[in-house]
């Protein structure tokens, strides 16, 4: 065989691997996610900032705001050993990934897409502890179906707490009439 014959079956030295982009946590400043978000969202990168309606009153007016869910963290969708990485720790109000010494801790798809089902369905919830004992369990039927988090009792009402492991933050919602499985 020749060189230029042999020349067609070399492998290529550096064969490009891409990794999925995944969710992380990131860390802001106080009062800062909006910001965060609308600013890493003109940078090109996937962002989720839950947002909550709550009624606020003042001493002359009551008014309906847009909270952050989980105060103080914002959610990017980015490769993190890509470029963005460093765009989003670069970002003004930015204090860090969330997760051991700053590396960032993947969060898993499911757990965004819970949360955003959740948000649309307009059902009531009220912010818990972060709960780490208790059973998983996903809902089936209606409007939540598959939605998965942990079960819990609180004085004899069951609700069901979907969490974000590397925040530690939960929601929690009552789940009476809902049909139940082991997740």
């Amino acid at each position: 065989m020749s060189s230029a014959q042999f020349a067609a079956y070399e492998i290529p030295r550096t064969i490009p691997f891409s990794s999925p982009a995944q969710w992380y946590a990131v860390r802001t400043r106080s009062r800062h996610e909006k910001m965060v978000s609308q600013y890493l969202e003109t940078q090109g990168i996937e962002t989720f900032l839950p947002l909550v309606k709550r009624t606020h009153r003042w001493s002359d007016r009551t008014k309906e705001v847009e909270l952050p869910l989980f105060a103080g963290y914002n959610f990017v969708r980015i490769v993190l050993s890509s470029p963005e990485r460093l765009r989003v720790l670069q970002a003004r109000g930015v204090a860090g990934f969330v997760g051991i010494n700053g590396a960032g801790t993947p969060i898993p798809e499911n757990q965004i897409r819970d949360i955003r089902t959740l948000l649309a369905s307009h059902i009531p919830f009220e912010e818990c502890s972060f709960l780490k004992v208790g059973q998983r369990v996903r809902i089936r039927g209606g409007c939540l179906d598959g939605v998965e988090g942990v079960l819990a009792a609180h004085n004899g009402n069951q609700s069901l707490t979907i969490s974000v492991v590397p925040i530690q933050r939960s929601i929690s919602i009552r789940i009476q009439g809902y049909a139940l499985e082991a997740a």
